[in-house]
């Protein structure tokens, strides 16, 4: 039985017209609302962040919600802002408002560049689904080094783990710095032969998501890894 434990809960598969909940909540990216209920539009994952509900789709692009926490690539730049791929349909807008630094208008190439790798929120998605973003949060920052690679987006619960317990054991067997977005993209900064470690067993769960047993199969492969402890 799937339990709710902080703002991320569990998800479930659900389909088109399943009954998600009531006028309680608010509907988000992959629902419609009739008579007052939300349902889902489309096949994907239940997902319940504060009061909204959302479905996020098991296959095509990342569809954003408030309050998710993304991995974006610069791949232009304005006199005032950046704009970032975060994996949704569009490139989103990356104002210098919402970056911790003091910006002057028609400086954004000193601070950050087409190619850089940002950790960002997701602050608003309006009905037309532009997605407004943030860096102004503690923690969030440009990411330097390490390397990154995309999982299905609907296989980062898995890789997180209940409460982050997947991650931290991830963190913990190969020393590596790891974040993941929930647009599913990952970066991952350490050693080569443990960066590559961490790539494999991120990879094995991406594979064997919904198999029982996946935590001790990611211990015993990341316990027994050749390069562990060299």
């Amino acid at each position: 039985m799937q339990r709710n434990d902080s703002r991320e809960s569990a998800r479930e598969i659900v389909v088109p017209g399943d009954l998600l909940a009531d006028r309680s909540m608010k509907a988000g990216p992959g629902t419609y609302v009739e008579n007052g209920n939300i349902y889902a539009s489309l096949l994907g994952i239940k997902s319940i962040r504060s009061n909204t509900i959302g479905v996020v789709p098991l296959s095509g692009q990342y569809v954003p919600i408030r309050g998710d926490m993304v991995i974006g690539k610069i791949v232009d730049m304005g006199a005032s802002n950046w704009l970032v791929d975060i994996k949704a349909p569009h490139p989103s807008p990356l104002h210098v408002n919402e970056v911790p630094w003091r910006v002057e208008f028609g400086e954004t190439g000193r601070f950050m560049t087409v190619g850089d790798l940002v950790l960002l929120k997701v602050v608003g998605v309006d009905e037309l689904g532009r997605v407004q973003i943030s860096m102004k949060e503690h923690g969030l920052r440009k990411l330097a080094g390490g390397v990154v690679f995309d999982v299905a987006p609907a296989k980062v619960p898995r890789v997180i783990g209940r409460s982050g317990s997947m991650i931290q054991i991830m963190k913990n067997l190969t020393g590596c710095r790891i974040h993941v977005g929930q647009n599913g993209r990952i970066w991952i900064d350490g050693d080569l032969d443990n960066i590559l470690r961490a790539v494999e067993a991120i990879k094995l769960i991406e594979k064997e998501a919904h198999s029982r047993g996946l935590t001790e199969k990611i211990k015993s492969l990341l316990d027994h890894s050749p390069s562990k402890g060299e």
